[in-house]
């Protein structure tokens, strides 16, 4: 069962969900809006090889005046946020409308499990034939939170578990 605004606002309220800071503001109907961080994370490699454990990246620090995304470009990015999922709240990370119809795709790959916790890693895609700019604490992307039936018997201690900042793939752990 997708959660309701006052179910999220108690589950703040009584500690049990976390996030952080946390804006009141952006609670929405049924999900809570998240704010893009202050940097961003760009792959510089001819190829990626997902068994390589190191990768070539960039990391731009927005300024003030916003950073241009080119046409055709794909980055990392992150929420402002921090956030902490009980063991029995999972959620999944949705655009926010009003950037995909200016062809931002923002993406989170896969469902946030139960038991998560740390900034989110968003992909971004910029789909337009245009450079799409973008600020620091734009509202980014919202945060859909479900109740599972019941407490994960395995909850999220997963390889990303507190991460902070844009975070490159780890995909290469698969393969220790």
């Amino acid at each position: 069962m997708i959660l309701s605004d006052r179910t999220i606002k108690d589950l703040i309220a009584s500690g049990r969900l976390l996030i952080e800071p946390y804006r009141e503001e952006n609670v929405q109907a049924s999900s809570v809006d998240l704010t893009l961080s202050g940097e961003l994370l760009f792959y510089k490699s001819e190829c990626i090889d997902i068994k390589k454990p190191i990768l070539t990246t960039e990391k731009i620090i927005i300024p003030e005046e916003g950073v241009l995304i080119p046409p055709k470009a794909f980055m990392l990015a992150t929420t402002e946020e921090y956030i902490k999922l009980p063991e029995d709240i999972t959620a999944f990370v949705e655009g926010r409308s009003s950037l995909g119809r200016l062809g931002l795709f923002i993406e989170n790959a896969g469902w946030v499990d139960a038991g998560f916790e740390g900034q989110i890693t968003l992909e971004l895609y910029n789909a337009n034939s245009a450079p799409i700019r973008i600020y620091r604490g734009v509202r980014i992307c919202q945060i859909v939170l479900a109740r599972l039936d019941q407490r994960a018997e395995k909850p999220y201690r997963g390889k990303y578990q507190g991460q902070r900042g844009a975070t490159p793939s780890k995909v290469y752990m698969d393969f220790l």
